[in-house]
């Protein structure tokens, strides 16, 4: 199929894409790199009478250090997130998943604002930012406001994002130096959607985990946080025990369901073998094995 009729803007600054979104409200939706919007134009699941294309605004670009936070433009794509230095240094799990996200054609258009904004259950980034305890920074009519990514995700394409509002940007808490990570993600082929996947942020101190934040992909219709499965191995040295039990906790929170990946058993199943996977990379970067 191909996409209802609508009328395409390219605002200059945010300033002027907000005008648009404002006089048009439902009836528009702004555009970042499209791999999300516009396939589900084509299938009719979406039919914005306006599209408002932020691709020509700087303010929405860039990626830098304020204070402990990382801050990443909403416009950054996949490629750069990648690329970046600073992200190597200090948020390595992110450049981990964007390495994973579909092929390398849709990483040079395909943006982080995109990725966490759409309310996508199966965008690998949504998950990655729970774990990290970000926050989204969207704009509207009546100004700025921060969202955290744990309350921004309220069902399958539903999200706190309201229609006059804009996502702007990504801060990031940057973790202590040493920090464990792992984004393990468990797909038919590539470019495909997780079957699962399974976000894990650890330190430790003293041979054991002092925190963990795990969260989980495409196993539910929002990403989930599984905080039992984190509380299990805080104040352990990941024996294979504890390994197990944290497994089953994240098995516990997921609800998949059937779909060409697999029954909704099965990746139920996956979502605890992933997690273990994460939790044991995450345990041994930390240790620096």
């Amino acid at each position: 199929m191909i996409p209802g009729p609508f009328t395409y803007h390219r605002p200059a600054s945010l300033t002027e894409a907000l005008a648009v979104l404002k006089t048009y409200g439902d009836e528009a939706r702004p555009l970042a790199g499209g791999h999300s919007l516009i396939p589900m134009m084509k299938l009719r699941m979406a039919s914005p009478e306006h599209l408002i294309d932020l691709g020509s605004i700087a303010e929405l670009k860039g990626i830098s250090q304020e204070g402990t936070d990382i801050v990443i433009g909403a416009t950054v794509t996949q490629a750069e997130l990648i690329k970046s230095d600073l992200l190597a240094a200090k948020l390595p799990i992110i450049r981990e998943t964007a390495q994973q996200i579909a092929d390398p054609q849709i990483r040079y258009k395909g943006t982080l604002g995109g990725n966490v904004a759409n309310g996508d259950p199966g965008n690998d980034m949504p998950a990655v930012m729970q774990a990290l305890g970000a926050q989204y920074v969207v704009q509207g009519s009546g100004g700025k406001r921060s969202i955290a990514a744990k309350d921004f995700y309220q069902g399958s394409y539903f999200t706190a994002l309201q229609p006059d509002e804009i996502l702007i940007a990504v801060r990031v808490p940057v973790p202590a130096a040493g920090h464990g990570y792992a984004y393990e993600k468990l797909k038919r082929k590539i470019g495909d959607y997780a079957t699962a996947a399974t976000a894990v942020i650890l330190s430790v101190s003293g041979g054991k985990i002092a925190t963990a934040s795990i969260a989980l992909t495409n196993v539910a219709p929002t990403p989930l946080i599984a905080e039992e499965a984190a509380r299990l191995v805080i104040g352990t040295t990941l024996d294979a025990a504890t390994l197990k039990k944290a497994a089953d906790a994240a098995k516990a929170v997921a609800d998949p369901a059937t779909d060409g990946r697999g029954t909704a058993d099965y990746r139920r199943e996956m979502a605890g073998v992933i997690t273990g996977r994460a939790l044991a990379k995450a345990f041994a970067r930390a240790k620096g094995v």
